[in-house]
């Protein structure tokens, strides 16, 4: 075998890699996922949903997401999304709840639905966002799973509502979700509460947190373009290998 002939096979296996690789990131990034601006307990925090649309035939035309029920929100608004109409659905606990401030919780808000208008459908290589602002966030270390339901306009619907348990492989449908973390020492706790007095903070207060990363799904994207990297770098350096072994061939060669 010639060495470049030996050279574009390796560049055609390293490819051919690399596709895999991305493959395997966009179907990470396929999941419904939520990024908090803040993940502070006591706190208010905008949660983002990212929603993509994973039907080759239909549209998706309405979001679900489940509020936690054992420690639920004392405030949800919604931050309005052109073409699409939204609702904060309310209902009884299923066991009463106290709050911080020692008031007893017999209901809350426990889903928000997103609806589409006719055309406003999120389409085949597609997705949309959807923004709330919540509060107040539970103790650390509590991990708030957010149960989505997608809905199509064929009449199908696919449910993100698995958890997804640390140390083990991710769920085929994971529910979006984030772990609440401990206020900094001297940051004061009473402000991230101040923060949403009379309801959910204003778009000043939602500033992203470096400690606010998506759990679930974000995490196995990310891994992905990490991975499409490394692909990357190691052909590159195969490449420039072999062809610093055929400069040396040619040159022992040369008379």
């Amino acid at each position: 075998m010639t060495t470049s002939t030996f050279l574009t096979r390796a560049l055609c296996t390293g490819t051919a890699t690399v596709g895999l690789m991305a493959l395997g990131a966009g179907a990470a990034l396929a999941h419904v996922t939520v990024a908090p601006t803040n993940t502070t307990e006591g706190g208010y925090s905008q949660l983002t949903f990212s929603v993509p649309n994973e039907s080759e035939t239909a549209g998706t035309n309405k979001v679900e997401v489940a509020l936690p029920a054992e420690t639920p929100f004392t405030a949800v608004r919604v931050k309005p999304l052109e073409g699409w109409t939204a609702e904060v659905m309310r209902g009884e606990l299923p066991e009463p709840v106290t709050a911080e401030d020692g008031v007893t919780l017999t209901e809350a808000p426990l889903s928000v639905v997103w609806t589409a208008e006719e055309g406003a459908e999120i389409s085949q290589n597609e997705y949309q966002t959807f923004s709330i602002s919540v509060g107040q966030l539970p103790e650390a270390g509590t991990v708030v799973n957010l149960p989505a339901t997608q809905h199509y306009t064929d009449g199908s619907t696919r449910a993100w509502d698995e958890p997804a348990a640390e140390g083990e492989e991710e769920p085929e449908s994971p529910a979006p979700a984030f772990t609440t973390t401990a206020a900094e020492e001297g940051s004061g706790h009473g402000a991230a509460h101040s923060a949403g007095a009379g309801g959910a903070s204003g778009d000043d207060e939602l500033e992203p947190a470096a400690a606010a990363e998506p759990a679930g799904s974000s995490a196995g994207s990310a891994a992905g373009w990490v991975g499409l990297g490394a692909g990357l770098l190691g052909l590159a350096a195969g490449g420039t290998a072999l062809l610093r072994t055929r400069r040396m061939t040619e040159d022992r060669r040369t008379p």
